[in-house]
């Protein structure tokens, strides 16, 4: 299976919440959050809320703790294993934070499972604050996506990831919210995409489905979610295998006709 490419979306994909929302609820700071808001773009808003937590004598250990506490559906640490075990290539796409994301996977023991994490740049400074900054420095420059927030279009790394494996590999993409239908719509027939079922990727894709080349496939929590993603990861395999199984008979009937030709005695002359 190193021919294929999972991609999996953070929140509400793997975890069963939003991350940022969880620790600020989990520390007492929804009301403060809910006042800013309005006020300033998403990361920046995070990024002044790990201040003002800071500043309340917050640690990083208080953070790590209510990160600890993340729901998860039991079924989706086995899946990922099973998945990585195949012989899949994991990568992660969010537009969550790179402190969270870490923080959570080595909670649950999967930070080696994935080859790749592209989300907004999050770590701890020389203060033992909380930093978080955009993906994207939209204040510069704009990825020119009307689909997507500001701070990052999924498709641009879809396309990266693409281009790297030139064409080779298939992908099965698994997300949720309204920014992986961008990144739905770079997949290529032959590829899947997994949207959660009643959730805005899901609803977006219900309006045109066939704007997408991708075979969908819709689950509803994390043991459908393991069932689906383990069926079409054998499928890939069948096919895979069938394919080869083809190739490897036409070389062997290609090479049974050269070598018969050349096996044959030439013609005797005819004794007159």
């Amino acid at each position: 299976m190193a021919g294929t490419v999972v991609v999996f979306d953070f929140d509400k994909t793997i975890i069963d919440c939003d991350s940022d929302n969880w620790v600020v609820d989990g520390l007492g700071a929804t009301d403060l959050f809910n006042q800013l808001l309005p006020t300033m773009p998403w990361n920046s808003l995070m990024d002044k809320m790990m201040k003002e937590l800071h500043s309340q004598g917050k640690t990083i250990d208080d953070i790590v703790e209510v990160l600890k506490r993340t729901p998860i559906h039991p079924r989706i640490v086995p899946a990922i294993k099973a998945v990585h075990a195949s012989g899949c290539e994991l990568r992660i796409v969010s537009d969550a934070n790179l402190f969270f994301i870490e923080t959570i996977l080595k909670h649950l023991g999967l930070e080696e499972y994935f080859s790749e994490i592209n989300t907004n740049p999050g770590y701890v400074d020389e203060e033992g604050r909380v930093r978080i900054s955009p993906f994207c420095d939209f204040t510069n420059s704009s990825h020119g996506c009307s689909l997507c927030p500001p701070n990052m279009c999924k498709s641009v790394i879809i396309e990266r990831i693409q281009a790297s494996t030139e064409g080779r590999k298939r992908m099965i993409y698994l997300g949720d919210g309204v920014g992986d239908y961008c990144p739905s719509l770079k997949l290529k027939e032959g590829d899947f995409v997994m949207p959660r079922k009643n959730f805005p990727l899901f609803d977006k894709i219900c309006q045109n489905p066939l704007a997408l080349k991708a075979e969908i496939h819709e689950w509803t929590d994390g043991e459908e979610l393991e069932h689906i993603l383990l069926n079409l990861i054998n499928t890939i395999a069948i096919e895979e295998n069938t394919a080869a199984q083809f190739i490897t008979t036409d070389c062997k009937l290609q090479t049974i006709s050269v070598s018969g030709h050349e096996a044959f005695p030439k013609a005797l002359p005819v004794q007159q």
